[in-house]
């Protein structure tokens, strides 16, 4: 059941990366995420409140939400940031290729963290992965007719945003695990839910300050001014933090971490298709080979 919920996680991230690629080059990556955080956490509350009975998080202690309040800091705060700026570089499509190295990164971290299993296979995981990466990335210049060296097809900036967003995915999603560990809740989803929303609630702080610190409160009413923007941020907001994001710590309640993580990185491969579709990207037979390639160099790792 949790590898099922994996791929269905995949498929929503996929549609939620179309959407959010949409309103984040509309309204700005940083307003996007206040409003995505403002319309998601009220949902959630609303929905643990119908489960549980009770607004409050039941049976979440101190540790409970220290872990999970680290985790919404570094799997939205960080994580999102990078990750919907570097939309604003690459795109979604490029931007999911990139979620494949969370894979990795969660190995690494649930070993540190929670002392599961890391086998020599991570080493040639990641060199799968990053050898399906380089297909889309690396390219060849050809200036007045002459060849120049290999160089990097998409902008430096954007590449370092999207590492940096698989690294707080990765990371963001065993630190869920470790606090969901430390639990006494009645039922997984629950449990999904309730940890969702706790995390949400570190995402809205942290996105708050964001916005302020750079300025931007006097762009927070764009997505009510735009029915485009609008649209698209009601579409990420549902089939991220609220479906997605819940049924992701789901399915990692319900099976290991990595198997988990995996699974959820073909959003990759399923978002190709509808890209070329919406936006009208070009897409090289090459470009496809590398996705499929990077997303089995996860799939190695477990």
């Amino acid at each position: 059941m949790g590898a099922l919920l994996s791929v269905i996680v995949a498929i929503m991230w996929t549609g939620t990366a179309l959407f959010a690629d949409v309103a984040s080059r509309s309204v700005g990556a940083s307003v996007f995420n206040v409003w995505r955080m403002l319309l998601s956490v009220p949902l959630l509350l609303i929905t643990v409140w119908i489960m549980t009975g009770s607004p409050i998080v039941p049976g979440a202690n101190t540790e409970v939400w220290l872990w999970l309040l680290a985790s919404g800091f570094v799997g939205y705060v960080f994580g999102d940031y990078c990750l919907f700026h570097c939309y604003e570089a690459i795109g979604s499509r490029f931007g999911q290729l990139f979620m494949t190295l969370a894979s990795p990164f969660a190995a690494i971290a649930a070993y540190l963290i929670m002392d599961e299993g890391l086998t020599p296979k991570i080493l040639l995981g990641m060199t799968v992965t990053l050898t399906g990466i380089g297909m889309n990335i690396l390219g060849k210049n050809n200036k007045d007719g002459k060849k120049t060296p290999l160089s990097f097809n998409l902008p430096l900036r954007g590449i370092l945003l999207a590492i940096g967003a698989a690294l707080g995915q990765g990371v963001g999603l065993v630190l869920s695990k470790q606090g969901m560990l430390a639990w006494d809740a009645h039922t997984n989803m629950q449990l999904a839910f309730s940890a969702t929303m706790i995390r949400g609630i570190m995402g809205l702080i942290g996105f708050g300050i964001t916005v302020i610190i750079r300025r931007e409160t006097h762009k927070l009413l764009l997505p009510c001014q735009s029915r485009r923007a609008a649209i698209s941020t009601i579409g990420a907001v549902l089939l991220g933090p609220y479906f997605g994001v819940s049924l992701s710590l789901l399915a990692v309640s319900m099976t290991n971490a990595g198997v988990a993580q995996t699974l959820m990185s073909l959003t990759p491969v399923f978002i190709i298709w509808p890209s070329h579709i919406l936006f009208g990207s070009k897409v090289r037979p090459i470009e496809i080979i590398g996705a499929i390639i990077a997303v089995c160099g996860a799939a190695i790792l477990f």
